[in-house]
């Protein structure tokens, strides 16, 4: 540990101690140290994002809170899972988050852990409840893994923890939901046409099936147990399947040779399940996840930790290998990782024996573990830093792999908080952690590097002045570190508590909108749909500002004359798209409220009606009033409005016509940048189908169509394009393939990307993924209702299929 104790010196001593140092106090030097003012490069300025979402039960749980890799936020509460979805609308003109609410509600019958048949358990539970030993009967009827039905007890109702897959494990590309209840049920949700989640497997029922047939016995050569009867075999049984915590691996790639000797890319994810008696169950699914099915293997581990709190993956990428493990953390202070072997998984590695990070048994519980992987600037390697909460302190664990072996450098940051951490969260892009106590008091640690291990910057975010005197429950931070979510109830007032507690999920912004707008331009996913949190930032100024600053359009424009890459011209498509939403003028008047003129005028047309001189003098009342209403909108004040409108009095000088033709600007710029991406995407599609098809083959893309509408603009002069088509072509032998109608067999002419029409009229929309006209009622539509595409059928080849897989080409979102 020679190592470990260096690097706990290494540190600065007012930001870390070493391990040996004893806890410090609120009032300590540390405390104060703790609170001083981080250096200049590193302020951070915390802005309050509307709209706050109020909960309809309380929360539930430790971590209640999760921000999942396609930008949702899972809330634990007493009734059900709330899913809260950001959305970056290109549609709206508001400047609040967009959210799009669904939950996932808990269970209506009660979790019975499988231990025996259902005649036995019973018999056992009356021997139990009815034993003359106290320490027998007490024990059994207090237990509520044993009851969970609870007799006089309250239900045991709502979740315990829930976690969020990668991105790409549903059929939809999307991150799948792993849900543990109180009464200890583990299942895994999708939300495949978002308005409802759907329950994919139990893996407690299974677990417990495969249990039972194997005699509650780990290994074949495990010596046989006791009965059920015996109340220590009884507890066994159920600390065996009592899930603590559970987490998500990193996907994992494998080729599988298919019958005809070609190979397939086969993705597959780990779900590592922790139980009370210190085992870990590891699941393997191969995606998409749709089921029961979809499971490969279960492997069961022992870790030897008694009284395990928290689980957490340790990946590590080093020499183009990956290797990772499993880090479990104790109730009674110990933290260690253990090695995972999998021999089904090609190109998986692992550690050869498990490695303490932390021994010692102090009695600060382990509450929360995140692993970051980082880039070491003085050792030129990757590493992996492991942070814990344990108690007010952040324990951390800085891990790199050189000639030597597995070096381990390891301390404390102590000072943070008066009260115990209740909720960590971090960013794993660029390693910042934030950690928050129940005072409404939330800290930022910054790792920096040095020479031996590294430092930790940190500063003090005061929610209180953000959003008045609040309790803090829960935190976490975007995928893309743009904002944080806090749970929150209210705080004290002139020193008395609430009556009543509204739990709320609120957010903050933590970074500005230049690093967000710097970070999109450098990024290096290239994909809007997964940087939804900095895009909103843009969007919030752009629609503050209604304009485009000018660093921004200057910068963008130097991204695609140097790469040309697509992905720059979504995002140009996007900044136009919420600059036409800004100069809309909102409307002055209540879209439902009917227009009185027009009744008016209708009755005293209308054939067969006289006409009073009360009406008359009601009708010449009611177009005073309309008249007057109408010098007032034209001249860009709103009676019921009195506030200033810029945008109304910038148009004043000469009327509509600047602002309309300003429109009118913007919006050719976006059909042009439309054209773009679409002859772009059209380019990809011929290319599939040229390496695809070695024959004339009528597929079902219109490829003669699809090379007319390329030719058919002048000038479009594309010198990649005329060389693919008069591939093509000539691989056609003169074939066309028409489209033809449905209702009529009349031939759809393909003249509108969007669109087909027949000559009797017929309109059908068109699948922005492969072109072809959707006839038929069903269909699926992208995110943001960009765009469509039609459903995959059991003809498509393989490469068709991959085609209509892929995301919205105007704005990355996955479609539906």
């Amino acid at each position: 540990m020679a190592a470990a104790e260096a690097a706990g010196s290494g540190g600065s001593p007012a930001l870390s101690s070493g391990g040996e140092e004893p806890p410090a106090g609120p009032e300590s030097p540390a405390e104060e140290a703790a609170s001083a003012g981080p250096s200049a490069g590193f302020r951070l300025t915390a802005v309050r994002r509307e709209p706050a979402v109020r909960l309809q039960h309380g929360v539930s749980g430790l971590e209640p809170l999760a921000w999942s890799e396609d930008h949702r936020v899972s809330v634990s509460t007493a009734r059900s899972i709330a899913v809260l979805e950001q959305l970056s609308d290109i549609h709206s003109g508001g400047q609040e988050l967009v959210i799009h609410r669904t939950a996932v509600p808990a269970p209506a019958a009660g979790c019975l852990l499988k231990v025996g048949s259902k005649k036995e358990v019973a018999e056992c539970k009356e021997k139990f409840a009815n034993s003359k030993d106290p320490t027998v009967s007490q024990t059994f009827m207090l237990d509520r893994v044993f009851n969970p039905e609870g007799k006089s007890l309250p239900p045991m109702r709502g979740f315990k923890y829930s976690s969020w897959s990668p991105l790409g494990c549903d059929a939809n590309g999307r991150c799948l939901l792993a849900a543990l209840t109180m009464d200890n049920r583990l299942t895994i949700h999708a939300n495949l046409n978002r308005l409802q989640w759907v329950q994919l497997v139990d893996l407690t029922e299974i677990y417990g099936e495969r249990l039972y047939e194997t005699s509650y016995k780990l290994s074949k050569v495990e010596a046989p147990r006791g009965e059920l009867g015996d109340f220590a075999e009884f507890q066994r049984r159920h600390s065996m399947q009592t899930p603590v915590r559970m987490e998500w691996s990193g996907i994992c790639t494998t080729q599988q040779v298919k019958h005809n000797n070609e190979c397939r890319d086969v993705g597959s994810v780990l779900l590592a399940v922790l139980f009370e008696n210190g085992n870990i169950a590891v699941w393997q699914f191969q995606l998409p996840f749709v089921g029961k099915e979809s499971i490969t293997s279960c492997n069961t581990i022992e870790s030897g930790i008694n009284s395990p709190s928290v689980l957490s993956w340790w990946e590590y990428e080093h020499n183009n290998r990956k290797m990772s493990g499993l880090i479990v953390g104790s109730a009674f202070g110990p933290v260690k990782i253990l090695p995972v072997n999998l021999k089904a998984v090609k190109g998986y590695f692992t550690l050869r024996q498990p490695v303490v990070l932390w021994q010692e048994m102090d009695q600060l519980p382990v509450h929360s573990i995140k692993c970051i992987p980082l880039y070491h600037p003085y050792q030129k390697c990757s590493c992996s830093l492991v942070v814990a909460a344990r108690g007010s302190y952040v324990f951390w664990c800085l891990l790199l792999i050189s000639k030597a072996g597995l070096n381990v450098h390891n301390s404390h940051v102590t000072g943070l908080h008066s009260l115990p951490i209740v909720s960590m969260t971090a960013d794993k892009q660029n390693g910042t952690v934030y950690t928050c106590s129940s005072d409404g008091k939330v800290r930022q640690l910054i790792p920096i590097f040095t020479d031996v291990a590294l430092k930790f910057e940190h500063q003090l975010i005061k929610l209180s002045e953000v959003f008045g005197s609040v309790r803090t429950h829960g935190i976490a931070v975007s995928p893309c570190g743009a904002y944080l979510a806090v749970i929150t109830t209210e705080g004290m007032t002139n020193g008395l508590h609430p009556v009543n507690k509204n739990y709320q999920v609120q957010f903050v912004t933590l970074k500005t909108f230049e690093e967000a707008a710097a970070q999109l331009l450098e990024s290096s996913v290239q994909n809007l749909f997964r940087q939804v949190d900095l895009t909103d930032l843009v969007r919030w100024k752009i629609l503050k500002d209604k304009h485009i600053p000018q660093f921004l359009q200057e910068a963008l424009d130097k991204k695609i004359e140097s790469c040309g890459s697509t992905y720059f011209w979504r995002f140009k498509l996007f900044l136009l798209r919420i600059l036409y939403q800004s100069m809309q003028k909102t409307p002055s008047e209540v879209m439902w409220r009917p227009s009185y003129e027009d009744t008016k005028i209708l009755i005293s047309d209308s054939p067969g009606m006289g006409s009073t001189e009360d009406d008359h003098q009601e009708e010449g009342t009611s177009k005073q009033a309309s008249k007057q209403s109408l010098c007032e909108v034209s001249k860009g004040t709103d009676p019921e409005d009195p506030a200033d409108d810029t945008l109304a009095h910038s148009s004043d000088v000469g009327g509509h016509e600047p602002m309309e033709e300003k429109l009118l600007e913007i919006q050719a710029r976006i059909e042009a940048v439309e054209m773009h991406l679409t002859r772009e995407h059209m380019k990809r599609v011929l290319g599939e189908v040229y390496l695809h098809t070695w024959i004339t083959e009528n597929t079902s893309i219109p490829t003669r169509g699809v090379c007319d509408f390329l030719m058919s603009d002048e000038g479009y002069d594309d010198r990649t394009a005329r060389v693919l088509i008069g591939h093509i072509l000539k691989k056609m032998n003169k074939q066309t393939f028409p489209e033809h109608c449905s209702l009529c067999k009349e031939i759809l002419p393909f003249t509108d990307r969007k669109q087909a029409v027949c000559s009797n009229g017929h309109i059908w929309l068109r699948c922005f993924l492969t072109y072809q006209s959707c006839q038929s009622l069903v269909y699926r539509r992208c995110l943001l209702h960009d765009s469509i595409a039609r459903h995959p059928t059991p003809e498509d080849p393989e490469w068709i299929k991959r085609l209509l897989q892929g995301p919205c080409t105007f704005c990355d979102s996955p479609v539906f």
